[in-house]
């Protein structure tokens, strides 16, 4: 064989920087590639292994699911995906009121007019599920996700093929960037209506029922993530990406009636819905912000504009009548 001579075998310093660049940018984004699973894997092992106290206590789910936020938030400034999406101060406190929102007055609400009931219903009617109690772990925390989400699905796809669920949902699609904490945001009425669920029918131990509350919640987070992050398909089968959500959030209507999963995008290969592709730019009509107001009175914009119509016609009609 021919030895090269020694120029061509030999980086130059330059060279040997970019190269080091090179490889350095590959290995850090395998890396972050892998990050989505990963974190699954931890959550599932923290409550797999977590001691009872440390389950019981009802401040532990409040503060595993602010971790998940927060470290997501802070893997948009290490990789980010895009920069027009990029947190600022407005967008920060808007997410921080929706954050504050959805662990309070949500969360009450769901749980006195949502799951208390259903639960008394169950007792009621002598239904039991103990047999659920009894499952492995994994499959408990596997029966959480399909359940959650199976109702998220079908509620969020009515959302977008009818109009008076649709005016309830459409704040979160006048988001105009993604990032960790976009899922918390929307009007209050669907963020009531995403989250109803029939998990309450089910004896399942709370360990599994708040690991899949928290895996929910960490795909989710990923989903609407400012982070350069694909997961592999082993991850992306099953689960919900940024890749798959940004689509959902295309700045065309038509374009957002897919891929309706939030967190197991498997529900959309099953029932047709999922849709390949991307979308760097985000939102709805001409892609004007909504505010924190906006946003909790749109569902009712309609009426508003009857009604200011009609005061409107009153007001011409009365001018009328006092000029003849």
């Amino acid at each position: 064989m021919e030895q090269l001579p020694i120029s061509c075998t030999v980086l130059s310093d330059n060279e040997r920087s970019a190269d080091a660049d090179r490889t350095a940018d590959t290995t850090k984004q395998w890396l972050f590639n892998l990050v989505p699973p990963a974190y699954l894997v931890v959550i599932a092992a923290f409550w797999a292994f977590a001691p009872k106290a440390v389950i019981e206590n009802s401040w532990t789910l409040i503060v595993t699911s602010s971790l998940i936020t927060l470290s997501v938030l802070g893997l948009e400034w290490v990789n980010e995906r895009h920069a027009g999406w990029r947190m600022n101060r407005r967008e920060f406190f808007t997410d921080l009121f929706y954050v504050v929102l959805g662990a309070t007055a949500i969360s009450w609400v769901s749980t006195h007019l949502a799951d208390d009931p259903l639960k008394a219903l169950k007792q009621s009617l002598g239904i039991t599920t103990e047999w659920a109690a009894h499952l492995p772990f994994l499959v408990q925390v596997a029966l959480v996700i399909v359940v959650i989400e199976f109702g998220q699905y079908w509620m969020h796809r009515l959302m977008h093929n009818f109009t008076p669920f649709w005016l309830t949902h459409a704040p979160h699609h006048h988001i105009t960037q993604l990032n960790a904490a976009k899922g918390y945001v929307g009007n209050p009425i669907e963020l009531f209506l995403i989250g109803l669920s029939v998990l309450a029918l089910f004896d399942l131990s709370a360990a599994a029922v708040f690991c899949g509350l928290n895996i929910l919640g960490a795909v989710s987070t990923f989903a609407h993530a400012n982070v350069r992050a694909d997961p592999p398909k082993f991850y992306s089968l099953f689960f919900t990406t940024i890749r798959h959500h940004s689509l959902h959030h295309s700045t065309d209507y038509e374009s957002t009636r897919c891929n309706y999963a939030n967190s197991l995008i498997l529900l959309d290969r099953l029932f047709g819905t999922y849709r390949e592709g991307e979308a760097s730019v985000v939102g709805q009509d001409d892609l004007r912000r909504l505010s924190i107001r906006e946003q909790f009175v749109f569902p009712f914009r309609p009426l508003l504009d009857r009604a200011q119509a009609r005061r409107a016609e009153a007001k011409r009609g009365n001018s009328v009548r006092a000029t003849g």
